[in-house]
């Protein structure tokens, strides 16, 4: 008997209960709505990472409700002029992106990592155990944060805010803990930009904007 289905649906179910840090989308219209990206991260961090504004709600009442941003972190692995890109398999998390291909690791805020916190330190925590959770990462490297995405042009960019962080590493020695990253490699920077429309918007906007200026 094949319980695949009854699997994903039990995937799926947890999914949508989760709780996720999300802002009101009407701060980030107070401190400036962009489309695209954005090099002022720190600015608006520091605005919207604020316990008193960010919140954790079941992930599937946020997924299709504009009025609030899930908050994002996505990390660029880097190796001198070559980024780790993969294609999104089935079991990465937002259904609307798979078989995309993608430059960025990360994932939800979930209340799991807070402790009781709703601010950065939450934040932060997460994306350290995203990265954990789908690479091994073999190699020294320093890690900055570079700019924040948004994009209201599509259903999903809409409920989302990226905030993207470069990993620079020494050593290309990276290798995918999660089956959903598929045909995972390092590719020159060079080779992107004639590929960009092969990648979801998120990797568009850090084509076009963050590895066009080095």
């Amino acid at each position: 008997m094949n319980r695949r289905p009854d699997r994903e649906a039990r995937e799926v179910s947890a999914k949508s209960s989760e709780r996720v840090l999300v802002v009101p989308a009407a701060e980030l219209d107070r401190l400036g709505r962009f489309q695209g990206f954005e090099a002022d991260a720190e600015r608006y961090l520091e605005a919207l990472l604020r316990p008193e504004l960010t919140s954790f709600r079941p992930r599937g009442e946020v997924e299709d409700d504009p009025g609030l941003k899930q908050i994002i972190p996505y990390v660029v692995l880097r190796s001198r002029d070559a980024v780790f890109c993969y294609t999104r398999g089935g079991s990465q998390g937002e259904s609307r992106l798979h078989r995309l291909r993608s430059l960025g690791v990360g994932g939800h805020v979930d209340e799991a990592d807070a402790d009781g916190r709703c601010g950065f330190e939450a934040y932060d925590t997460a994306m350290r155990r995203e990265l954990d959770e789908e690479v091994e990462i073999r190699s020294r490297g320093v890690l900055r944060l570079a700019g924040l995405i948004n994009d209201d042009s599509t259903p999903v960019g809409a409920v989302h805010l990226g905030v993207v962080h470069v990993y620079e590493l020494e050593n290309p020695l990276v290798t995918p803990r999660e089956a959903g990253l598929v045909d995972s490699r390092f590719t020159p920077i060079a080779e992107l930009a004639p590929a960009r429309e092969e990648f979801e918007t998120w990797s568009r906007f850090c084509i076009d904007e963050l590895l066009a200026r080095g």
